[in-house]
């Protein structure tokens, strides 16, 4: 069974700031990979389903050693690093998480 953990955000983002977000998606993702037990991120647009009209889809995938690093990113850094984008974009985009324990590589 292979280690780690896999945390995907989905994201929807208004096309009138999309451009703008990946910019700060990048950053933002740099930021989250500093921390202890990160190693490794996917930024991919989703193509299917398809994001709702006037939106974009996108989705980041990080990869971490364990559980215990990702509780830690809950509560020492996930709700300041959460405020940073509600800060900047407000309701122009909306976020849905969810943690994966893969237990098959090939």
């Amino acid at each position: 069974m292979p280690a780690g953990l896999v945390y995907e955000v989905n994201l929807e983002v208004e096309d009138a700031v999309a451009a703008e977000y990946r910019d700060w998606l990048r950053g933002h993702v740099a930021e989250i990979l500093a921390l202890p037990g990160f190693l490794g991120a996917t930024l991919s647009e989703v193509l299917d389903p398809a994001p709702p009209a006037g939106f974009a889809g996108l989705c980041v995938q990080y990869r971490l050693e364990n559980e215990a690093a990702y509780a830690t990113y809950l509560r020492d850094h996930a709700p300041r690093m959460r405020a940073d984008g509600q800060a900047r974009f407000g309701g122009r985009f909306r976020a849905s998480r969810r943690v994966l324990h893969p237990f098959e590589e090939r």
